[in-house]
């Protein structure tokens, strides 16, 4: 049983950052004993609506699978969505030239503008069908409208995102879960988005791991008084939501979100995963560096595939 939504403001509230820090640690010991820190590599890809877009998907999976990884991130780009033919057509076409390959991504947000979304379970299995492994909750943010109204970005709300995943999980699609902190929300907001998370992961157990990623000011926000989280805020607020997420197993850190040295910190107050190598693209760390990282911080270093089935021990 993770905290309550009281302790967890508590540790808000505290400047106890090692001892909060301690307690996800020990969470973290007794999801993973066996002292190993996970990484991927895998390659984003942003879908377009130009016409050469299949060649060019095509031609980027090619890449990335010659330089060694093991799924593709698919992100919608089309500032209206690309309609559910062309993603299925998208979809079919990488199942059919990169059967090996995962394939992550969409989101509750983009999907639910479509018509289809209507009868969310026929939108989903057809998405299913065509080749989509498994879902992004990027677009998370935070599960509570005043705060998602802060964020002036389209975002669906949050009942429906939560009712997206449910229905995805139902129909045997996993998902990630993911937070953005630092731009105006409370921390009770913060207390309120964990705590939804874990009743859905308690009822549907479809959410293979949490992510949290920093709000990066604008310029204007920033002339407006609001400052990048620090990275003690960072590291107090992800080991908070690893003691209440205790029923998701996999707590990711990005290298490209939060750099190297947050990073290795992170997987004392909570994480056991590096994130992603994101093959061929130049960003984040290489695997070579993410290897010493891990292995500086204690831990033996685990090539994952997407549904997190280790591939490499060493």
């Amino acid at each position: 049983m993770g905290i309550t939504a009281a302790q967890a403001l508590d540790c808000f509230r505290s400047d106890d950052l090692i001892g909060i820090g301690m307690e996800a640690d020990a969470v973290r010991r007794t999801l993973h004993p066996e002292g190993v820190v996970s990484y991927l590599i895998d390659r984003r890809i942003e879908l377009k609506p130009t016409e050469d877009l299949l060649p060019a998907l095509l031609n980027q999976a090619r890449q990335a699978a010659d330089t060694g990884a093991t799924g593709l991130t698919l992100i919608d780009a089309s500032p209206l969505g690309l309609p559910l033919e062309t993603l299925e057509y998208l979809l079919t076409a990488l199942r059919q030239h990169h059967p090996h390959l995962w394939l992550h991504g969409l989101d509750a947000t983009k999907l639910l503008t479509l018509p289809e979304a209507s009868d969310l379970p026929l939108l989903l299995t057809r998405l299913k069908d065509a080749g989509l492994d498994s879902i992004t909750g990027e677009d998370a943010a935070i599960l509570d409208d005043e705060a998602r109204e802060i964020l002036k970005s389209p975002l669906c709300e949050s009942a429906e995102w939560l009712n997206f995943h449910r229905t995805a999980h139902q129909l045997g699609l996993r998902s990630s879960a993911s937070m953005l902190f630092g731009f105006g929300e409370t921390s009770e907001q913060r207390v309120a988005h964990l705590e939804a998370l874990r009743t859905l992961q308690a009822e549907t157990g479809g959410f293979s791991s949490f992510s949290l990623a920093a709000h990066l000011p604008t310029p204007q926000q920033r002339q407006q008084g609001l400052e990048e989280p620090t990275s003690v805020e960072s590291l107090k607020t992800l080991a908070i939501a690893r003691m209440v997420l205790d029923n998701i197993e996999n707590i990711q850190t990005e290298a490209s979100a939060h750099g190297l040295k947050v990073l290795q910190m992170a997987l004392r107050f909570g994480s056991n995963d590096a994130g992603s190598v994101m093959s061929a693209t130049g960003l984040g760390a290489t695997e070579e560096e993410l290897r010493r990282l891990i292995r500086d911080a204690g831990f033996r270093p685990v090539q994952r595939d997407t549904p997190y089935h280790t591939l490499f021990l060493t």
